[in-house]
């Protein structure tokens, strides 16, 4: 199958340019591909993507989603196909484009778009929270939103969009029934995670699990500044004794925040737990280069309890 070598090519402009710092763990950057939809821009994380090809015929699935527009099978591998515009209430696709094929929480997944404009280097710190910028349509599937030379790029949340299409690819709660009867306890566990949803799934989850210790933040830069605020006062034992963390938040991501705890001596015995949707072989190199003492995909909320409770109790 052909790969679609305009996207190789920006690769290569990438490259050439002085990126090495992105080689680098910890740096709070990252890679987004712009593309386009109804000559509307979106972005997607690099590390989502897998690869682009040029739209494929796809076999209809009965019953399916309206969104599913079918499946098809690049390489022998049964991929599901993804119909972007219909996800964002524009309509629905047809035959032409390309398909970005990604992979996150385990899943590859194509998603049908019109055309792909670049891959843009930036900061977490200047990805802005969606507002009433963005539509109605597109503000609950947002998790950011990129100004960069004079024009709006909107970051969607493919893992909300995949969760609303199937609830079976998030997480995974009935995992959290099947531990039964658990002791309530009061190590304070500090979490990072910027989806409100997620978020309070995850405080639920740890609290039905027993956790009734914790403090929940909605990005790095937060989680890191109350493990400051408990420094300075002398209290970092008391409230934070465990730190939960997305990869993916605005301000500060969360390898990040493992860099800054770990090259802290009065920090570094923390544990931390990176829960993300991101978590693949590449990914858990590098969260393993900066000393993350635990790496685990989001579906797996019966594994995180396990894991928290390997490394607390």
């Amino acid at each position: 199958m052909e790969i679609y070598w305009y996207f190789l090519n920006i690769v290569r402009e990438v490259e050439y340019m002085d990126t090495k710092i992105l080689l680098e763990n910890g740096t709070n950057e990252l890679e987004v591909l712009e593309f386009k939809l109804d000559g509307n821009a979106y972005g997607i994380n690099v590390a989502k993507i897998r690869e682009i090809i040029n739209y494929q015929e796809v076999t209809p699935v009965p019953n399916a989603h309206p969104s599913i527009e079918g499946i098809f099978m690049p390489r022998d591998t049964m991929i599901t196909a993804i119909d972007l515009k219909n996800c964002l209430q524009r309509g629905s696709s047809t035959p032409g484009g390309l398909f970005i094929i990604t992979n996150f929480n385990k899943l590859d997944i194509a998603f049908h778009v019109d055309s792909v404009v670049g891959i843009h280097r930036v900061s977490w710190k200047d990805i802005i929270k969606p507002d009433s910028t963005v539509s109605s349509a597109e503000e609950g599937i947002s998790t950011g939103i990129i100004k960069l030379d004079g024009r709006l790029i909107i970051i969607l949340d493919f893992e909300k969009i995949m969760t609303d299409i199937n609830p079976e690819t998030g997480l995974k709660m009935a995992e959290i029934d099947e531990l039964g009867e658990r002791e309530r306890n009061d190590v304070p566990i500090l979490i990072a995670e910027d989806s409100p949803l997620l978020n309070k799934l995850i405080v639920d989850s740890l609290h039905k699990a027993g956790y009734s210790n914790l403090i929940h933040t909605e990005n790095g830069q937060q989680a890191y500044d109350v493990i400051r605020e408990c420094k300075n006062e002398g209290t970092l034992k008391e409230h934070v004794q465990c730190v939960i963390t997305d990869i993916e938040m605005p301000i500060m991501d969360g390898h990040r925040l493992t860099k800054l705890i770990k090259e802290d001596n009065e920090t570094k015995d923390i544990p931390v737990v990176i829960f993300s949707s991101l978590v693949n072989e590449e990914m858990k190199r590098k969260g393993v280069a900066l000393g993350a003492d635990a790496q685990l995909s989001k579906p797996e909320i019966g594994n995180l309890v396990r894991v928290v409770d390997e490394l607390v109790l």
